[in-house]
């Protein structure tokens, strides 16, 4: 089994299925405050891109206010001019020309409904790009401090909350803001007094608004993170279902399930509720201010200061005064929550990604003189797993890597890889520091196959072309011929066309691995660095095994890293780790005559056989 990579917290949590790190490691880190102008700068960043779309969506929502707020003022002019003279077929022409202001409003909102669906939907589709991309830049430290489920919650639910924000919440926001500004002007045309007395509870309406809002975006802001956490146990306990029964931990997950389950519920349910509570406090300061204007033009009107018809539309226009009010308060709690997930998305797309120095050059065909100097590295601070390695390796050579689990080995090979890099020392290939080339051009050269490689849910065809995407169909049936797997492939349902389950799950261990070790064939590299590539199979699918890997070793590097002793026999070179440090060094034979720690590591395995 491969060492587990050191990045657990001094005291992780006591449940946890996913290896290569505790289980929500990611809750160990301060999240890092965003503002919201910010987050909405970048917002607009992806809604620039369609600019024109959002201009005749912004001349829409302009038309449907203004035809929403020719309504009540035709309404008043029908009762001063037509009702009130008799005037019935000039009332019928007025009439006529309110309804159609009604309907090309409605006909106007829906267009502009549909235009932001779409603009919202393309933000978000290049948001998840952007994120994905992202996220496949990311240096594996990332993904071993942060849950899987975590991850995707911010691909999933966050990015669905922003399509919410700008689909409906931007557009229905510019509406209400616009028949605001639209209403004040109107009734301070109207009437004066009673514009001064219907804006006597906006100063009320804004305090209550701010009060709330800032509130319920601390709240929106835990959910968000309590739902990440959430997602991070169902994928791991999904994931790790085998193990879950296997130690009968069902109760257990069930009971760290619904611990967290209600820390949402909870958090959920208050930032709702103080969303909720911003409507029936609008709507009571509304019929508030609804009240004191009809009081106030009742006095008017027999004052002989104002008309039936004004008071009619001015009341009228008093509704629609606390109508967006009402809408934007809770406009605004809403699109505190989708700033909420917003920020998140941003936060991961702000992390470093991997990358090359500036000066980092091409690696062309390398023969493979592969040289450790003094090599020191740790995974966190203070903490060395390997300390002032030195192995060299000839081009052609096999090399083996034994010890104890958590020695250093798989270690080796992350830094071969440049997984991670060294705190010290220089890793050089026929004389090159690695440091010094791209990342992509290096890993090209090394084929890598592990103890537990994966498989996508395709086909056996594709899954063995991951090699080589160039491939012929004709070139992966030679790889597979070459890794022993072409006669059980041809025993699948269809063969090379038959589709694997997630993570090759249909397939047995050695199977999974015959078809790993046909991928590294098809790429063809040229330092090759086997992981454990036999482990957990029966004797006789490790025969299968070893005859493919000897055809895959054949002229090249090769590094493996055994627990059984008996793969590593023909090595060129033995080296046996022990807490990070090289504390042996040479043939099978060799090390077996010095009777050290190999020789009693072996005997261990092999004790009452023949050496």
């Amino acid at each position: 089994m491969t060492e587990a990579r050191r990045t657990a917290p001094a005291n992780p949590p006591p449940i946890g299925l996913r290896p290569g790190g505790p289980p929500m490691a990611f809750l160990q880190d301060s999240p890092k405050s965003k503002n919201a102008r910010a987050t909405l700068r970048r917002l607009w960043g992806y809604l620039e891109r369609q600019r024109w779309v959002l201009a005749g969506t912004a001349l829409l929502v302009i038309l449907t206010s203004i035809a929403d707020l020719l309504g009540p003022y035709l309404m008043g002019l029908a009762l001063d001019t037509y009702i009130n003279t008799g005037d019935l077929p000039g009332l019928a022409q007025l009439l006529g020309w309110m309804l159609l202001t009604y309907i090309l409003a409605s006909a106007g909102t829906w267009l502009q409904t549909y235009l932001m669906a779409g603009v919202a939907q393309r933000a978000v589709r290049d948001m998840r790009e952007d994120l994905f991309a992202r996220l496949q830049a990311l240096p594996l430290r990332y993904f071993d401090q942060h849950a899987h489920g975590y991850i995707m919650s911010r691909l999933t639910n966050d990015l669905e909350s922003i399509g919410n924000i700008l689909a409906t919440n931007a557009s229905q926001l510019l509406s209400n803001v616009l028949s605001l500004v639209g209403v004040i002007i109107i009734i301070f045309i109207m009437n004066v007094p009673l514009a001064v007395v219907s804006l006597v509870i906006m100063p009320l309406t804004f305090f209550l608004t701010r009060m709330i809002a800032s509130r319920t975006r601390s709240g929106f802001r835990h959910t968000q993170k309590l739902l990440g956490e959430l997602n991070g146990i169902i994928e791991e306990t999904i994931s790790g279902e085998q193990v879950v029964k296997a130690f009968v931990r069902e109760e257990l997950s069930v009971a760290q399930f619904s611990t967290v389950n209600r820390q949402l519920q909870k958090a959920a349910l208050r930032a709702r509720v103080l969303t909720n509570f911003m409507g029936p406090v609008m709507n009571m300061i509304g019929n508030l201010g609804l009240g004191v204007v009809a009081c106030t033009g009742g006095w008017l009107a027999v004052q002989g200061l104002a008309t039936v018809g004004e008071i009619a539309s001015f009341i009228s226009y008093s509704g629609r005064l606390s109508r967006p009010l009402n809408m934007i308060a809770q406009l605004f709690a809403s699109i505190q929550a989708s700033l909420a997930g917003a920020e998140r998305v941003f936060e991961t797309m702000d992390e470093l990604p991997e990358s090359d120095s500036p000066t980092a050059v091409a690696m062309e065909r390398i023969q493979g003189h592969v040289r450790l100097k003094d090599v020191s590295f740790g995974y966190k601070p203070g903490t060395l797993v390997l300390k002032n390695v030195n192995l060299e390796a000839t081009p052609g050579q096999m090399i083996a890597l034994v010890g104890p689990t958590g020695a250093g080995k798989t270690t080796i090979a992350n830094l071969l890889t440049r997984f991670y890099d060294i705190d010290s020392g220089t890793i050089e290939i026929d004389g090159q520091d690695v440091a010094g080339v791209r990342k992509d051009d290096l890993r090209r050269k090394l084929g890598l196959v592990l103890q537990d490689n994966f498989l996508f849910a395709a086909t056996v065809m594709e899954n063995i072309r991951y090699g080589r995407l160039e491939a012929s169909d004709e070139e992966v049936r030679a790889a597979a011929r070459l890794a022993n797997a072409d006669m059980f492939i041809h025993r699948l349902p269809q063969g090379y066309q038959t589709v694997l389950a997630e993570r090759g799950s249909n397939l047995s261990q050695g199977q999974r691995q015959l078809l790993a070790i046909a991928r590294a064939v098809l790429a063809d590299p040229d330092i090759l660095i086997l992981d454990e590539a036999t482990s957990n199979v029966d004797t006789r699918t490790e025969k299968h095994l070893q005859d493919a890997l000897m055809h895959l070793m054949q002229g090249r590097t090769s590094f493996v890293i055994a627990h059984r002793l008996s793969t590593i026999r023909e090595a060129d070179q033995v080296l046996v780790i022990q807490n990070g440090e090289i504390v042996e060094r040479g043939s099978h034979q060799t090390l077996l005559d010095q009777k050290g720690f190999y020789y009693n590591l072996y005997m261990s395995q092999f004790k009452g056989q023949a050496i």
